[in-house]
């Protein structure tokens, strides 16, 4: 990838090299340039992969010790927990962790990246958003040691830690047919990644190989409006002339959700209607009734992670590996 300097960034935005190096080193303090020009000149730089100098000149130094972590949601118990296995690792290590949230927003992953790229920092670790695989592209043709979670993209060369997410969601729709639950739903979210497809799939299969499969038993949440959708998704599965006998929440953000739209129309979980939950959440303790779940190994994950980009880092050479872990049913 061919360097972009300052003065190609000028040269877009018709400005001159001097203002563009004082917003992106931070020198902007008097207000010297407009903020509507230096957030013109940030989104720029962010766009065509601007790394600074200053980076170039710290490898040369040497590492700084640090690392970016890129997560998708940190108010999800899930990425919240990662982020502090990854963090108590690192530190172990003798590494500072920069954490950034993108709220599963591919705009602000970009910019997260340009900022921690702009701090030095010797590797990313990154729950990627959906549409972002031009993006990790880029970053892997500027050697950036770079590994994934949670998250992978099957046809980037890239180092991965996921969990097997077909078989466990497999298995997990299985027990619920063997338990007698003949006419499930899978609600999952509207996103096109590798992780939530293969959720679905495992979900499809199972119900395929039992001959019970119907498209109508897939339902599909917004991120953005996720109430609200949930709450037009179990109106749905609730009114259909085919009694609903349980529900597969795909993640455990869309888990609460469901179950706090099924609790307000006053349907009695694990009695009107079985339910089986992707993710531990503390929540799941509360309830007065036995909830089902896929237990990610969250801790495992973060140390493989650390450990695949610490690797990159030391040894200076990218040998990419696609780990997947198992996760556990708990009954």
């Amino acid at each position: 990838m061919k360097k972009v300097s300052l003065k190609v960034i000028a040269r877009e935005l018709g400005v001159s090299a001097a203002t563009v190096s004082l917003v992106l080193n931070g020198k902007n303090k008097n207000g010297r340039v407009s903020e509507e020009m230096s957030k013109k000149i940030i989104d720029k730089a962010a766009e065509l992969n601007y790394i600074p100098n200053s980076l170039a000149k710290g490898l040369k130094m040497g590492h700084s010790k640090s690392i970016g972590l890129i997560v998708a949601d940190i108010s999800n118990v899930f990425f919240g927990t990662l982020a502090l296995h990854i963090q108590n690792y690192a530190e172990s290590e003798g590494y500072t962790v920069i954490i950034g949230n993108t709220n599963e927003k591919l705009a602000q992953m970009e910019k997260i990246i340009f900022f921690l790229n702009s701090r030095q920092v010797d590797g990313l670790i990154i729950t990627p958003a959906e549409g972002s695989d031009e993006l990790i592209q880029s970053i892997l043709e500027i050697k950036k040691p770079l590994v994934l979670v949670d998250r992978g993209f099957p046809d980037l060369d890239v180092s991965s830690v996921l969990i097997n997410n077909y078989e466990i969601c497999f298995r997990a729709t299985k027990q619920l047919i063997d338990q007698g639950y003949k006419n499930s739903a899978f609600i999952g979210y509207k996103q096109n990644q590798f992780h939530t497809n293969e959720r679905k799939r495992g979900f499809v299969e199972a119900m395929k190989e039992a001959a019970l499969f119907t498209p109508d038993q897939v339902k599909e949440v917004s991120y953005q409006s996720l109430e609200e959708d949930m709450d037009e998704v179990i109106s749905q599965l609730l009114k259909c002339a085919q009694k609903v006998e349980a529900i597969f929440f795909a993640t455990n953000t869309i888990s609460m959700a469901g179950v706090k739209s099924l609790l307000k129309r006053g349907v009695l979980i694990q009695k009107d209607i079985q339910v089986m939950c992707f993710d531990e959440t503390d929540a799941i303790n509360l309830f007065p009734f036995r909830v089902p779940f896929i237990k990610q190994p969250i801790e495992e994950m973060a140390r493989k992670a650390l450990e695949l980009l610490i690797e990159q880092i030391e040894k200076k050479e990218v040998k990419n590996h696609k780990l997947f872990l198992e996760a556990e049913l708990i009954s």
